[in-house]
């Protein structure tokens, strides 16, 4: 296709709001409180605010690796673009390829939790609607999500980030109301290791639940791949994404310790993601129609976060494309909108394929646990390998910029933090608090085993046949000569 038919993304068409907020969306802080986080109360108990502020300062190790090489290397790209200068073209190659696989399939997970959501509430207050009749919610998700992504970066930042002020504003002010009820028993403890839960106690059981807080995290890097879209992206992709980890890790330091000291400290390893002892449940026993606004804030939250993700996948989908490693026709830009209409199309059919598929075959429930249970293991993995290429790019091509802080140490530090994480989505029981995974979530390692043992057969056909075409991921095109790619030697 010409240059002129297809005159590639849109440039300076988001600013730091913008893209700030599309990292902040895609960690979904209301469903991250609500249902994530939560779940590393079986562990740490009420010293679960400890245990977010652990994985807080383990994220922002990757966070400032991913911030450093955004800077240098602003590309729609990211994390292939990254791993193919650091490290190797082939390497980043098999980070896109499963880059792109999970953030296609967090849409979809986020669509599950949508209907398992909307439907259950909707049945507690008007018991003629069927609890289990969750899959239209599911569909008008996807459907504004799709329109969201057709009409441009623009358009679909600018909801997300009315989106995401919704969340945070309504969590923020529940924990204000928790903190200012709770009056005396407000405490610093919850920041010590006296209330972890029976059987994990002292230091080991807050890092068990620091684990599972991670996950709330992920998503803080979904800034970069609008890298070619935003103003002035060596500034804007490091702030962004530095800020979104630093200011959303706050805001869950702040919620969980509200709720902890007001749930009591001492009872909260029996706090969990739904009835009573949850966030809606305080919310409807002691806050009125409160919990209105804390319902809505996890549905926006899910919306948001499949939106922010979309632009992911899409634009990932598009800078491979792009590069020649990736079917051409991802790089089909619509003429008005400079959306990847295709990127667009794709991520559409994958999200309803994999809800309904998946979530008849099962239960919406089940599967949102497979599905977030492949993404998790794949996402872990990712930030591995970019904080391996963060010290590989600095040491290969940026020697006169190295610094043994940011880009030895951080990333070593980062690459420690995550193992636990790995070795938890994957099932592996090399600790005490990883637990042997049950069918069908057992699944998600030889599905994403599968996934990329094709990714290597189409990274061999691509060495022997197109080698060229594979240095391209490491390209950033923004007309930068110093940042060109190696090439990738035959072998």
């Amino acid at each position: 296709m010409s240059g002129e038919k297809n005159p590639g993304l849109r440039r300076d068409a988001v600013g730091l709001r913008e893209v700030l907020f599309q990292s902040i969306t895609a960690m979904a802080p209301a469903a991250a409180v609500a249902a994530s986080i939560p779940s590393g109360a079986a562990f740490a108990g009420g010293s679960l605010p400890l245990a977010v502020l652990v994985a807080l300062v383990a994220c922002l190790f990757t966070a400032s690796c991913i911030a450093e090489l955004a800077r240098h290397l602003p590309a729609a790209g990211s994390v292939a673009t990254y791993s193919s200068q650091g490290i190797h073209p082939a390497v980043g190659f098999l980070v896109g390829w499963g880059y792109v696989f999970v953030e296609a399939l967090v849409p979809a997970l986020l669509l599950l939790q949508l209907g398992f959501t909307t439907a259950p509430t909707l049945h507690r207050q008007w018991s003629s609607y069927p609890a289990d009749l969750w899959w239209p919610w599911a569909v008008a998700g996807a459907v504004i999500i799709a329109l969201a992504g057709f009409f441009g970066v623009r358009a679909s930042a600018r909801f997300g980030t009315v989106l995401g002020l919704f969340e945070v504003a309504v969590f923020l002010a529940f924990a204000v109301m928790l903190i200012a009820k709770a009056g005396d028993a407000n405490t610093l403890s919850v920041f010590g290791t006296s209330h972890t839960a029976e059987g994990h106690t002292g230091i080991s059981g807050v890092f068990a639940g620091s684990v599972y807080t991670v996950l709330a995290f992920a998503g803080f890097e979904a800034a970069a791949p609008l890298a070619e879209e935003a103003k002035d992206p060596r500034r804007t992709m490091r702030r962004a994404v530095l800020g979104a980890a630093l200011s959303i890790g706050l805001f869950y330091v702040l919620t969980t310790y509200a709720m902890s000291v007001y749930f009591g400290p001492d009872k909260f390893a029996g706090f969990g993601v739904s009835g009573d002892a949850s966030w809606e449940g305080v919310a409807r026993a002691s806050f009125g129609l409160f919990w209105v606004l804390v319902f809505l804030a996890v549905v926006n939250s899910t919306i948001a976060n499949a939106n922010a993700c979309s632009n992911v996948s899409t634009r990932t989908a598009f800078a491979l494309g792009r590069a020649g490693v990736f079917p051409r026709p991802f790089t089909r830009i619509h003429p008005r909108h400079r959306s990847p209409v295709v990127g667009v199309a794709v991520q559409f059919v994958v999200a309803l394929a994999a809800v309904l598929g998946l979530g008849f075959a099962y239960d919406p429930v089940t599967a949102f646990y497979l599905l977030a249970t492949v993404i998790v293991t794949v996402v872990i993995g990712v930030y591995i390998v970019v904080n391996l290429a963060c010290a590989g790019y600095f040491l290969r091509r940026r020697r006169e910029a190295f610094n043994p802080v940011l880009h030895l140490l951080f990333p070593l530090l980062g690459i420690v933090a995550f193992v636990p994480a790995l070795l938890t989505a994957a099932g592996i029981p090399a600790f005490d608090f990883v637990t042997e995974l049950t069918p069908p979530v057992s699944y998600a390692g030889p599905v994403v085993g599968a996934w990329m043992l094709i990714g290597v057969l189409v990274l061999a056909v691509l060495v022997r046949r197109h080698p060229g075409r594979l240095a391209e991921t490491g390209r950033i095109h923004l007309d930068d000569p110093q940042d060109t790619p190696d090439p990738l030697p035959r072998p």
